[in-house]
């Protein structure tokens, strides 16, 4: 079989064409990442300067052997150290729950009222399919239109511009990690993800699953005055 070979432009001005038009794509692929970076640039915090908000929101980041990942542990660690200084009332967390043998939100609750968060005050959503899923949940279905959000450093930003566009205001918290394989995979996958960000953000699709308006929140905030 006949191996063909794709030929470059034999003329400058062919092959100027080309430069040009490779460059504009990685620009144009470059766009969305540019969009979360700067629509995000005053929107993040560490857990010593976030303002005080009524609801914090962790999004799920795996399981190992039916317990958090060590990331969403990290995630996790700090819902618990805001709410011990008084900083958020409320933790929403939401993940994944798609089949039986999968749970993340009763996994982060289990952690985190080991970690000193009262059960009342936690709150699962187990329709938190990714981020966008997430932040439409939390508006549409639990009422929420001011959050703490808390995730990675590499996935904080693209968090906090979702939410805003399904209309939570919210600062983040970008939870340090350490630069090992996962760091690394999260940064480059967040490249491919700010793609999807933006078409979600310009679309504004309904989540996978929405459902009835569920009152958890407000009764785990009634629970705390």
């Amino acid at each position: 079989m006949k191996i063909v070979r794709p030929r470059l432009p034999r003329t400058r001005a062919g092959r100027r064409r080309l430069v040009q038009a490779a460059m504009a794509g990685c620009v144009l692929a470059l766009l969305p990442s540019t969009w979360l970076y700067v629509s995000t640039g005053d929107r993040l915090r560490s857990t010593a300067d976030v303002p005080r908000t009524e609801v914090a929101v962790v999004f799920g980041a795996g399981l190992w052997n039916g317990a958090p990942s060590p990331y969403l542990a990290h995630r996790l660690d700090a819902a618990a150290e805001l709410y011990r200084t008084g900083r958020i009332e409320v933790v929403l967390v939401t993940g994944d729950n798609s089949r039986k043998d999968y749970d993340e939100p009763d996994a982060m609750r289990a952690y985190l009222t080991r970690h000193g968060v009262p059960d009342a005050r936690i709150v699962s959503d187990y329709a938190g399919f990714d981020t966008w899923d997430s932040c439409v949940r939390a508006k549409k279905i639990f009422g929420v239109d001011e959050a703490v959000l808390i995730s990675q450093d590499f996935h904080i930003r693209r968090a906090v511009a979702l939410c805003r566009e399904a209309g939570v205001a919210s600062y983040g918290v970008g939870v340090p990690a350490e630069r090992d394989a996962t760091w690394y995979y999260g940064g480059v996958r967040e490249v491919f993800a700010s793609g999807k960000a933006a078409l979600d953000a310009v679309l504004e699709p309904d989540p996978r699953f929405l459902g009835p308006e569920e009152p958890g929140v407000e009764r785990a905030l009634a629970a705390g005055r």
